[in-house]
């Protein structure tokens, strides 16, 4: 692989030397690159070559079955993709479909992604252009033209970047490292940004050769979790679309501020038998009522993380208690030292710790509530609502009843490559090493929750959650690659049998819902976890304050006033051309067929492919060659990143030095 790396990664002047002989003279392109590639191909890069035909190649499982949308296969998607077309392009494409080949034009292909409809010369190959391939070839990747030189250099100095590459080798057997170089470079140089189709278009030669078995295994597999959101998105938008919407016209608007207000207070707590500090910042006005709401932050975060929800619920009469979670917050996450391990990252015990922490706080502000001072009476520690985004989500529904089962969750993480996971199937695994097998950690006091983008996936198995024994809201993000809409949220959602309420953001990615005064903006041009957190989420936060009050309000005598703030109309009344919003209690019936495809764990795909050996090992770490592009300062994260910036970062920090030995999963 090192000498991949010598070949392949050299100087990006040579890439640009080949791409510009192209741009500029196509009838002696041709002999330009033989002797550039003469130039290039000493004894070090024979062996680079032979290693391109001889490696052996993944065994790539159900594009539904693995989670790859985030930082790995963005990257990968990277090395697959480009837009445009240059002046002189490949015209033609020889597809090779087991013994079968046959050239057809690149145009054929292009018509075919545009309208979905197959020219003679693709109809031998309708089984493998299916409707998610044509999604694929339609997609495009966003790097910014002025960083292109060093993305590319990045890339490819790094030993396990010639290694993706050569995946892409296998796929395009007749390439030379030279010939997907000057591709890559100058797809990524187009203004569109990058796609399948644009790759193809740069290849310099006048007939790219491509295996179609695995191409589309590649390209199905690494970008499952994105064909996902494509899918379930309009089927939650078109399925859950109610008529009576535009009519909707209540006598007041709940997501404006109340009347009260608003106190603050921050109080130092500290659990001495379990050695953990836990700040909390406490809301509440002179006439209170209802239950006590608790926020609960996800990981690398803070008790900052939903301001606007906590001042907002506050003025309205509610005492809101927003907690940090002393081994998931900001501060742990700026300090820690990221190794190999996923436990030195988020300690398996946090899982267990967090619910403690809420419950911890519960007893002390319920002695709070019997002293003399302006807090008392006011904090109703027997009755509780608690609000957890993300991980925070997870305790919620940990403290509301749901029953970890670490049985099944150590055989997922045990039979998954990292190769396919999103960051929030990495984090729940860090749970895989806690003893036993089930864990209970239900909170009586918990009476209602609300779980925001919430890890789920495999934590609570497959019956653990419908032990939840309170009414509970679920919010999720068609767009979200931390935790994905339908492994997370939706399968979630389904096996809950108490009352429950479900808004699906069509569009809305993981940090949608947060307070924008608390999120770095820069995150939302980055193209290793793209969020929508500016004025297009506007909206959904004015849903989250108004169904989130109406929920609440649920346990109070206002009960029926707010219910009209539970139901589809009012979700939908708020939705964009952006941003489409619903609201059920119930899921349509055709996401069942989704639930059994994530069902089939590790079948494989009728494609056969040879099997996975090293690759995945190898792989996790070519990302630290991109890190830079993004984070081009090692400094100290600061506080205006906190919540957002940073998970870019960690998740590049984790796959580049992931240890597969030292976790036990496979």
């Amino acid at each position: 692989m090192d000498n991949i790396s010598e070949v392949g990664m050299g100087n990006l002047s040579r890439l640009k030397w080949v791409a510009l002989s192209k741009i500029s003279n196509s009838s002696t392109h041709i002999k330009v690159q033989s002797l550039i590639m003469k130039f290039q191909l000493n004894s070090t890069s024979g062996r680079a070559s032979r290693h391109f035909h001889n490696g052996k190649l993944i065994n790539f499982r159900s594009p539904m079955q693995a989670i790859a949308q985030g930082t790995l296969c963005t990257i990968i998607m990277t090395l697959c993709c480009g837009i445009g077309a240059p002046a002189f392009a490949a015209s033609r494409l020889t597809l090779r479909l087991g013994p079968f080949e046959q050239s057809v034009a690149i145009e054929d292909l292009e018509n075919f992604a545009k309208s979905g409809d197959l020219p003679p010369s693709l109809k031998p190959y309708r089984a493998v252009l299916t409707p998610q391939v044509r999604q694929l070839l339609l997609k495009h990747l966003q790097i910014d033209p002025n960083m292109t030189e060093k993305f590319i250099n990045d890339l490819l100095r790094s030993g396990d970047g010639g290694r993706l590459l050569g995946r892409i080798a296998e796929a395009l057997p007749n390439s030379s490292v030279e010939q997907l170089q000057a591709a890559l470079f100058l797809a990524t140089r187009q203004a569109n940004g990058l796609s399948v189709l644009g790759f193809l278009r740069a290849y310099p030669e006048e007939n790219v050769t491509v295996d179609a078995s695995s191409a589309v295994g590649i390209a199905l597999q690494l970008n499952a979790s994105n064909l996902q959101s494509l899918a379930v998105g309009p089927v939650l938008e078109k399925e859950l679309s109610v008529a009576d919407a535009a009519s909707f016209r209540p006598s007041f608007e709940p997501d404006r501020l109340g009347s009260q207000y608003v106190q603050e207070q921050t109080l130092i707590l500290q659990d001495q038998k379990r050695d953990r500090t836990i700040p909390v910042d406490l809301y509440w006005t002179n006439k209170t009522e209802g239950p006590l709401i608790v926020l609960s932050h996800g990981f690398g975060s803070d008790r900052k993380f939903l301001n606007y929800l906590a001042r907002h619920l506050a003025s309205y009469g509610f005492t809101v208690a927003s907690l940090e979670h002393p081994g998931s917050n900001f501060t742990w996450l700026n300090g820690v030292s990221i190794g190999g391990n996923l436990g030195e990252l988020l300690p398996g015990s946090e899982f267990i710790d967090r619910p403690k922490d809420v419950s911890f706080m519960l007893d002390q502000l319920a002695r709070l509530n019997q002293e003399d001072g302006p807090l008392a009476s006011k904090l109703n520690t027997e009755q509780v609502s608690v609000i957890g985004h993300s991980l925070g989500g997870y305790t919620a529904l940990a403290l509301a009843g749901g029953e970890l089962n670490l049985k099944e969750l150590r055989q997922y993480c045990k039979d998954r490559s990292p190769l396919g996971r999103s960051p929030a199937d990495w984090f729940q695994c860090a749970a895989a090493d806690l003893p036993g097998d089930k864990v209970q950690m239900r909170d009586q006091r918990v009476v209602q929750v609300v779980a925001l983008n919430a890890v789920t996936g495999r934590l609570f198995g497959k019956n653990g959650l419908s032990q939840v024994a309170t009414p509970t809201l679920f919010l999720t993000g068609t767009e979200d690659a931390i935790t994905p809409s339908l492994d997370h949220q939706l399968r979630a959602f389904s096996q809950l049998s108490v009352p429950k309420y479900l808004i699906a953001a069509i569009g809305g990615t993981h940090l949608s819902v947060t307070d924008r005064a608390n999120l770095n903006a820069a995150l939302a041009r980055s193209t290793l976890v793209k969020e929508h957190i500016g004025k297009e989420a506007d909206p959904l936060r004015q849903l989250v304050r108004g169904v989130s009050l109406a929920f609440v309000k649920q346990l109070t005598p206002d009960a029926k006033t707010y219910q009209p703030f539970l139901t589809p109309a009012y979700a939908q009344s708020l939705s964009t051309s952006s941003m489409g919003l619903r609201l059920t209690k119930e899921l349509p019936p055709t996401m069942s067929t989704w639930f059994q495809v994530l069902a089939i764990g590790n079948q494989q795909v009728a494609i056969r492919l040879p099997q996975m050996n090293d690759f995945s090992v190898s792989a996790i770490k070519s990302i630290s060659a991109i890190k830079s592009f993004f984070f081009p300062s090692a400094k100290v994260l600061t506080k205006a990143d906190c919540c957002a910036g940073q998970l870019n970062q960690v998740f590049t920090d984790l796959i580049n030095n992931y240890d597969q030995d030292s976790t036990g999963i496979s």
